[in-house]
């Protein structure tokens, strides 16, 4: 069984091509963790769990769902985690959530895809965003072959780097960064709802048809690159940069 969680649609696309491969079923953790179902589940013996990197670790907020619900019959592990750059030292984190789930971890890979995260970075245009995603294809592939096989990933790099941004500065990137309070929303705003469906942690509410955010985002970015009349803004951040949401940016020309 594959999980996945996706913020803007990299880690959805990986999971449908790894689910289209084993002929698989993929259990949306964005539906399951807006509706706070954290019933058991019947899992199979291996579980795959497809999801972005947030501060070089896995969300945390899928972290705290898998704390959560019960996987029957799960044996296996396997982690796969996409980025803009790299998930530094988070497999060994992953390895932790599988030993509390008494689960064998089968290793963690890495995807580069496009960069989503505009709060702080630059995402990419159509072009430079499908040649990411061109050069992710035989990584993806890779991917693949070890699950069909049944085989552990080969391990990710770790060095000093890779263990201070996934022990050290996660922590501190969640309590200083990982705020709502500096999105805002311009005249262009309809009013459509699109923000509040697409936010996971059911943060956005709409006030005379315009969002208010409160206080539990996860930095998805859902809201801001969804928003079909790019009315969001992350304070001045955000200003000019492209939106990124991997069904619209990779392939409309």
């Amino acid at each position: 069984m594959i999980f996945c969680f996706s913020g803007t649609g990299n880690s959805r696309y990986i999971a449908k091509r790894i689910a289209e491969a084993l002929e698989d079923d993929i259990i949306d953790l964005n539906a399951r963790i807006k509706a706070r179902d954290t019933s058991s589940i019947q899992t199979g013996q291996d579980v795959i769990l497809v999801t972005p990197t947030y501060a070089w670790r896995i969300p945390r907020i899928v972290s705290a769902w898998i704390a959560r619900t019960e996987w029957r019959d799960a044996r296996r592990i396997w982690f796969v985690m996409d980025c803009g750059a790299e998930i530094g030292n988070a497999a060994r984190y992953n390895r932790e959530i599988a030993a509390r789930k008494h689960l064998c971890d089968m290793g963690t890979a890495q995807v580069i895809m496009p960069e989503n995260y505009i709060a702080m970075f630059r995402a990419p245009q159509a072009k430079e965003a499908r040649e990411i995603v061109a050069r992710a294809e035989p990584c993806i592939d890779e991917i693949v072959s070890h699950l069909k096989n049944g085989e552990a990933f080969p391990a990710p790099r770790n060095n000093l780097y890779d263990r201070l941004m996934s022990g050290s500065v996660n922590p501190i990137f969640y309590r200083v960064v990982v705020k709502a309070k500096a999105f805002r929303v311009g005249d262009a705003c309809t009013g459509c709802g699109q923000c509040v469906r697409r936010c996971p942690v059911n943060n956005i509410r709409l006030i005379d048809k315009k969002p208010v955010w409160g206080e539990k985002c996860t930095h998805c970015m859902a809201c801001i690159c969804y928003c079909p009349a790019k009315a969001i803004e992350y304070g001045k951040k955000s200003v000019g940069k492209p939106r990124y949401h991997f069904e619209a940016l990779c392939y409309d020309k």
